[in-house]
Formats: C-alpha cells, sequence, structure tokens
C-alpha cells in the first residue's frame, strides 16, 4: 500500500490500484489535538489583556523582526522619553528613533511609528483606538490593517492580546508548526493563513485561539526550529506528517 500524501488526511493506494482514506484527522481535529498535547507539554497559556490597544498596536510594531528582551526594552524607553502618544506623534522622527534604537531597525519603525499615532488622531485629536469597540472583528481587522505598515498579524495581535478578539495572529512560528503538521495546505502563506487558522481553532473561542498561538509559539522556537527541528524530543512526531523529514 502506497501514501499518495503523507498528511493526517490521506489517500492510499492499494495492490489492486483501489484508493481509499487512510486514518482521516480533519485540520481542525490535528489542530485541536496538538494544542492539548502542547498545552500539557508547556502549561496551558491564559488570555489577559496586556496592553491598552494603542500601547499594543506600537509594541506590536516594535516587536518586527527583534528579539522580545529588546521589544520590551525599546518600549519601555519610548515610553519613559515622552509622556503620552501624542507627544511621540509630535515628535521629530529623530527623537523617537533615538528612543527605540535598542531594538533594531528603529529608522523604519520610528517614521512607522509616527505615522500611525497620526492616522489614529484624526477622529478625536488625540491617538486613539476606541472605534474598534463598536466594530465587528472583520471590521476591526480591516480597520486596523488601512493604518500605515500594519499588517494582519499586527492587527491580530492589537485584536487578541488587548482586545481578547477571537482573531490568530500569525507569525513564522505558527505558520511553521502548522504547515508541518499538515493543518494548513504547503502553498498556504502566512497571511493568508491568518483567517484559515482562525476558523481551525474556534471562531468566537478567544481562549483557545491564544493557546493555540502560544503553544505554537513556543514549540517552534524549541523543537520545531526551522533548522534542524528537534524531531526526536517533540510529542507530535507521532501525528507529525513531516516529522524526521524536514
Amino acid at each position: 500500500m502506497a501514501l499518495l500524501h503523507r498528511f493526517p488526511f490521506c489517500l492510499a493506494q492499494n495492490p489492486d490500484d483501489r484508493v481509499t482514506f487512510v486514518n482521516y484527522v480533519s485540520p481542525q481535529d490535528q489542530l485541536a489535538r496538538a494544542v492539548a498535547v502542547l498545552d500539557g507539554l508547556y502549561g496551558r497559556p491564559a488570555l489577559s489583556p496586556r496592553y491598552p490597544p494603542v500601547d499594543e498596536l506600537v509594541f506590536t510594531v516594535l516587536s518586527q523582526n527583534t528579539a522580545d528582551v529588546n521589544t520590551e526594552r525599546s518600549f519601555a524607553a519610548l515610553k519613559a522619553r515622552f509622556p503620552d502618544w501624542a507627544a511621540t506623534r509630535d515628535a521629530e522622527v529623530d527623537d523617537i528613533e533615538a528612543a527605540i534604537a535598542l531594538g533594531g531597525l528603529a529608522h523604519t519603525k520610528a517614521p512607522r511609528i509616527k505615522k500611525i499615532l497620526a492616522a489614529l488622531s484624526a477622529r478625536t485629536g488625540v491617538p486613539d483606538l476606541g472605534v474598534l469597540g463598536g466594530m465587528s472583528d472583520a471590521e476591526a481587522q480591516a480597520y486596523l490593517t488601512g493604518l500605515p505598515g500594519v499588517g494582519p498579524k499586527t492587527a491580530a495581535c492589537v485584536l487578541l492580546f488587548s482586545l481578547g478578539r477571537p482573531v490568530m495572529p500569525v507569525d513564522t512560528h505558527v505558520h511553521r508548526v502548522a504547515l508541518r503538521l499538515g493543518i494548513i495546505d504547503a502553498k498556504v502563506t502566512a497571511e493568508q493563513a491568518h483567517p484559515l487558522l482562525t476558523e481551525m481553532a474556534g471562531p468566537g473561542d478567544a481562549a483557545q485561539i491564544y493557546a493555540a498561538h502560544v503553544d505554537f509559539v513556543r514549540h517552534g522556537r524549541r523543537i520545531c526550529r526551522a533548522r534542524r527541528p528537534v524531531c526526536g524530543e517533540c510529542p507530535l512526531a507521532g501525528m507529525c506528517p513531516s516529522a524526521g523529514v524536514c
């Protein structure tokens, strides 16, 4: 019996050329099983608001291509340098850049932050995201991604981490783990994966979406690494179509 596709929902070709499904597991079930295993390994992450929405948005911009510790430091330095977000908006780009220099890519992030804060001031005169309260998740995502330099991952981080909305942020770790587990197709990009993984993880279930996100990030950093994944130590190996072959 030859496997035609090495996925949890695979087809098998029998000696008489009949093609049958073998051990079908839906992507939703595969994701739920993975989260349950990783919850047991790392501990179930609990969702609680991290920062107010504008703070979360700026923090997420600072986190792009930056280690967590440097993001925290640059965010703290920015908050210490300016008394509020209106003052940050009105500051010179060079001053913002100097404040966030610890985080890296300050030359790119400083003008982006200034433009975002200016856009957020259009409604009330001060940087504010209160408008999100009257929007659906889809409307809120569209509003956020309409801001300068804000993509779907950044928008999802604001909605999930700050507002507890059931929207999945898909970073490189989440994308990689989902691909290797066969939860999403190999052709699905990280950007395309946001609505797919949100739906699979449980639309309306912010706690489960948060757990899936955090579990996959932790696992992607510690075991399911981009290079030399440690499949021999992975508790998901028995359900992973990529175990030992990536």
